[in-house]
């Protein structure tokens, strides 16, 4: 099993100006992006056109769709406020031309609760509840009462944050999590994992022996990964029995990004070191893999 993971290939590229987050709404054409800046954009991934600027007073780090409504959007950051946007009336009046919609146009949630840069934002699967991580908290906001309703602090800041879910048809009860959503996060030295319909329910916990600035979860092969910080490989763990299945090296900075594709059969490894490296997480042939042993332990470029 070893020689079927340890293969990857590079990709580099030229980065004009850092990113925080993109996120995209599965079921439509928009999506949303933000760089070192006060300000959000909205696009149209069919036209590539830009349809909106959301304008905040400081710099935007994260931000979140519901997974069935492209009309709302969360937004979060150095302001310290989570905001929600309508975004009900944007297709229909663009004209060719990007709006400007100003922040006051959010309502907040939570007002006041937040004492750090919210770094992250979760929709759950309840469409009225949502998660924010800031420091070392993660937070549970509930939309109608414009309320906290819940809160955890972690082992330490919170690097990552993530709901990691399949598409409904895809989904089976012997998944991690029932075949709910479940939403994973790297704090500290642990892995902790949260399941149910408002990812209220912590499942698991993983403690490790070095600090970690991203997780992953596959949940129907059952298996983690994680990036070390501030290391630089990556360890591919058993969910049930937390042993290690084999150790990723290869970057040569932090790893700061990890997600599997939807098939379970891959993994991409995103690090400081401007590479992504894609993992073989199969037996066999898969893609420009041929399989076996020998073949697969060099990354190719």
């Amino acid at each position: 099993m070893a020689g079927e993971t340890q293969s990857g290939s590079r990709i580099r590229g030229d980065r004009v100006r850092r990113f925080h987050r993109v996120s995209s709404q599965p079921m439509s054409h928009k999506s949303s992006s933000g760089a070192d800046g006060p300000h959000r954009k909205i696009w149209d991934t069919h036209t590539g056109e830009q349809l909106a600027s959301i304008q905040h007073d400081h710099i935007v780090r994260a931000v979140a769709y519901p997974a069935d409504n492209s009309d709302l959007l969360a937004t979060g950051g150095m302001e310290k406020k989570l905001r929600i946007f309508d975004l009900s009336e944007l297709s229909s009046s663009f004209d060719g031309s990007a709006v400007t919609i100003p922040s006051s146009a959010g309502f907040e949630i939570g007002e006041g609760v937040h004492t750090s840069s919210i770094k992250f934002i979760c929709w759950t699967q309840d469409p009225n509840v949502i998660v924010t991580a800031s420091d070392k908290t993660l937070r549970w906001l509930d939309l109608p009462s414009r309320a906290c309703i819940h809160q955890e602090v972690l082992d330490g800041e919170i690097k990552s944050c993530e709901m990691v879910s399949l598409a409904p048809g895809y989904t089976s009860i012997d998944d991690i999590g029932g075949g709910k959503p479940v939403l994973a996060v790297a704090a500290g030295k642990t892995a902790y994992f949260w399941g149910g319909v408002r990812a209220m329910e912590e499942l698991k916990r993983i403690v490790l022996p070095r600090s970690i600035a991203s997780v992953a979860l596959d949940v129907k092969g059952r298996k983690v990964v994680v990036g070390e910080e501030p290391g630089t490989w990556a360890r591919l763990i058993r969910y049930d029995d937390e042993s290690e299945i084999e150790t990723l090296k290869g970057h040569h900075g932090p790893i700061w990004s990890i997600a599997f594709s939807p098939d379970g059969k891959l993994y991409a490894t995103g690090s400081e070191d401007g590479t992504i490296k894609l993992w073989k997480n199969c037996e066999g042939q898969y893609g420009l893999w041929k399989g076996g042993a020998n073949q697969d332990k060099a990354p190719t470029e």
